[in-house]
């Protein structure tokens, strides 16, 4: 039976641990690409319009499970290096995880075990969506799909023109595009 904790739980599930879990695993993408060096990164949560905008984090103003990473180019281009940006939110998730796991298992965290477990469950299902090949409902590929395209033929093979990862150019020209939308809607509100 659903009771008042588990309301708690689930509260605490979606507002703090998935916000955070996403967090993270759009920093992999972050790591991986500042070994590389991207030219202008941008981490991107939530969706909609922008809410604020902080250093190269970009914040929505629409729910967080939204979020992507974008950059215009790359310094040292190449087959390795789209590799390990794209297998960056998989191994960080990973480390982090096993990380959590071990120290569970050695007796630290047991004042917060449920909130840590729930933590690692919501980790490894980012991981499973994430490593497991397949196209998303938008007919993009997944981290996994590219990692597996990547390897096998070395080339991204779904006939898909628009790149895997969008230019920070091209995301920031559609806030923009959305906010004089936005500013328009407002000024014609006032008008009537």
């Amino acid at each position: 039976m659903f009771g008042l904790t588990d309301l708690v739980s689930l509260v605490i599930s979606a507002f703090i641990i998935l916000p955070v879990v996403s967090f993270l695993r759009e920093s992999g993408y972050l790591i991986a690409s500042a070994i590389f060096g991207v030219k202008n990164p941008r981490l991107t949560i939530g969706s909609g319009p922008r809410f604020k905008k902080i250093g190269i984090v970009d914040i929505r103003k629409y729910y967080h499970l939204y979020s992507w990473f974008s950059f215009d180019s790359v310094k040292r281009d190449g087959k390795f290096v789209y590799i390990c940006i794209y297998a960056g939110p998989i191994l960080i998730n990973l480390v982090l995880a096993l990380a959590i796991n071990m120290l569970l298992a050695n007796g630290f965290l047991e004042d917060y075990r449920t909130f840590f477990e729930r933590f690692i469950f919501y980790v490894f299902y980012f991981v499973l969506l994430d490593i497991v090949p397949m196209f998303t409902v938008n007919g993009k590929p997944n981290n996994g799909m590219v990692l597996y395209e990547m390897l096998r033929y070395g080339k991204r093979i779904d006939y898909n023109e628009e790149p895997f990862i969008p230019a920070t150019a091209d995301v920031e020209e559609e806030v923009q595009e959305q906010m004089e939308r936005i500013e328009e809607m407002i000024e014609e509100e006032k008008k009537e």
